[in-house]
């Protein structure tokens, strides 16, 4: 069985003041698009499941081993061998890790030789990180709690992206961590659509200076990719994000893709 695992970004983020659990509420628009991790699963020449990663910095203990040994908790499934190619970047925003997961949630429900309730499914995708539930949903969606509690949103006209990630990476816990020195407003969800993204405040010189390319380059608008350090651009021609692909090359952005948003039934096929 092979699993594609679309990385997701960010349309709309707006992060809360601390609450009384100590946590950042968020108000959030997922968007998933197609820079796919691709996962195959193969029966186990052991007893127990083997993670097999193409990238060495992956540790042992990852979203995929721990969805694993949830799930084994409460429904028996075949030892299994998973492969994963990683094509998204780590402490990028793009949700790489989370998609994994919730791949490895899907597949399971079609091996299993029981129906998986929903209620312990979501339960699991929560306690592994909270964007997993929107990989669950895919396509369009609006995240509110701390991401976890999706709606799934209408598909909207299909998008070119380009993204890009500097050299330098963004730890989540820090970025919130500098948000939290200087008080500001909690945005509410727009009434059309828009594209923000409060960690702009606290984002490294390198992602900001990507985001100004992009824009220069004729991106209809662009930001962060939730925390970073990647950033996206929109286009709505391929050729324009061909050309603005071509310019931050020039410029010596270090990783970039040409891309595009996904809808539902797209970011939830298995191939």
């Amino acid at each position: 069985m092979t699993l594609r695992c679309p990385a997701k970004v960010n349309l709309f983020l707006a992060v809360g003041p601390k609450d009384s659990r100590n946590y950042h509420p968020l108000r959030t628009i997922f968007q998933a698009v197609d820079l796919c991790d691709v996962i195959t699963l193969a029966p186990s020449t052991t007893n127990r499941h083997q993670v097999l990663f193409d990238d060495p910095s992956i540790p042992e203990m990852n979203t995929i081993s721990r969805t694993l040994r949830l799930l084994s908790e409460v429904v028996s499934i075949p030892r299994l061998t998973v492969s994963v190619q990683k094509h998204i970047p780590p402490e990028s925003g793009l949700g790489g890790g989370s998609s994994n997961a919730a791949a490895i949630i899907r597949a399971a429900q079609r091996l299993a030789k029981t129906t998986i309730p929903e209620g312990e499914l979501r339960g699991i995708a929560e306690a592994i990180g909270m964007d997993v539930p929107f990989f669950l949903i895919g396509g369009r969606a609006r995240g509110e709690g701390y991401g976890e509690k999706v709606t799934a949103l209408p598909d909207a006209a299909s998008q070119w992206i380009v993204l890009a990630r500097p050299v330098i990476g963004c730890s989540t816990p820090l970025m919130y961590q500098k948000l939290d020195e200087d008080p500001y407003p909690w945005r509410d969800f727009p009434t059309e659509d828009e594209v923000y993204n409060d960690f702009e405040k606290t984002a490294p010189f390198e992602s900001i200076e990507l985001i100004e390319s992009l824009k220069s380059n004729g991106a209809e608008n662009a930001t962060l990719c939730g925390s970073g350090s990647a950033v996206f651009g929109l286009f709505g021609d391929r050729k324009l994000a061909e050309g603005a692909k071509k310019a931050l090359h020039d410029l010596g952005a270090p990783k970039i893709w040409l891309t595009r948003t996904l809808s539902r039934s797209e970011s939830l096929r298995a191939d």
